[in-house]
């Protein structure tokens, strides 16, 4: 996708739906210039829908996609959600995940989308973007996300998938091999790299979370940016959304 500049970014709430989060919040980019652009639905990271991750909004935005971020800690922020939520992505279902079909349907249902959706995770989200690979979604990218106990079966009818590790995450040591192996075996296109003196966390373009805790992220899963990681996995996840999301489909006929 070619580059283009001046982004719209909207905080809107998206509609309900039957076991999702009440008042579902999100930030929506918009590219500038006229659609219809492909949609990302991103899910973020741990702490939330930070400013950085507010950031990684606009950056898929300016990428030429109608970028949007659910807050699936909506209905309490992080201290409340964040177990909720690790025990929806360990189980594969629950409001997290109802909360992502909510942003992918209305994606599809804005006029100035191309019918054409992907999911982009970070973190947590990128342990959602793997599992959602298989849920209506046409092209999915895992950000060091954690791999589902049964990957094998989580990869029953999956789009193509682009992923990006880093070798000095202790907590995914091995992940990015296992991820590769098993979409062999699936015949799912794909794209895994895993960057040698990358992290956890190294698509950002700075340090997240509490103060208090970076360190200990930093020494236990070499989190922090790697801007020269960083800029080789967003040119792979480009080239990769751009052929997989890049046609628009066609209408089922009546």
């Amino acid at each position: 996708m070619t580059m283009s500049t001046a982004p719209q970014l909207v905080d809107l709430t998206l509609p309900g739906a039957s076991g999702g989060s009440a008042g579902l919040t999100a930030l929506l980019g918009i590219p500038a210039g006229n659609g219809p652009w492909p949609g990302v639905v991103l899910v973020h990271e741990a702490f939330g829908l930070t400013d950085v991750m507010r950031r990684q909004v606009a950056r898929m935005a300016e990428a030429g996609y109608l970028a949007l971020m659910p807050d699936l800690f909506t209905e309490g922020g992080p201290r409340k959600c964040l177990t909720a939520t690790f025990r929806a992505l360990q189980a594969g279902e629950g409001r997290a995940f109802v909360d992502i079909e909510s942003a992918r349907r209305f994606l599809l249902d804005r006029p100035d989308c191309t019918g054409e959706v992907g999911v982009l995770g970070f973190c947590m989200g990128g342990g959602f973007a793997l599992v959602a690979a298989a849920r209506g979604f046409d092209a999915a990218s895992v950000n060091y996300g954690r791999l589902p106990k049964d990957l094998d079966e989580a990869l029953i009818g999956a789009c193509p998938i682009v992923a990006s590790y880093g070798a000095t995450d202790a907590s995914l040591r091995g992940a990015a091999g296992t991820l590769e192996a098993a979409l062999v075996r699936r015949g799912i296109p794909h794209d895994v790299t895993e960057y040698p003196g990358a992290g956890h966390a190294f698509l950002n373009d700075a340090e997240s979370g509490p103060p208090v805790l970076r360190f200990v992220l930093k020494r236990i899963l070499g989190a922090g940016p790697d801007p020269v990681a960083a800029a080789d996995a967003w040119q792979r996840i480009d080239a990769f959304f751009g052929e997989h999301l890049a046609t628009p489909k066609e209408a089922p006929s009546s």
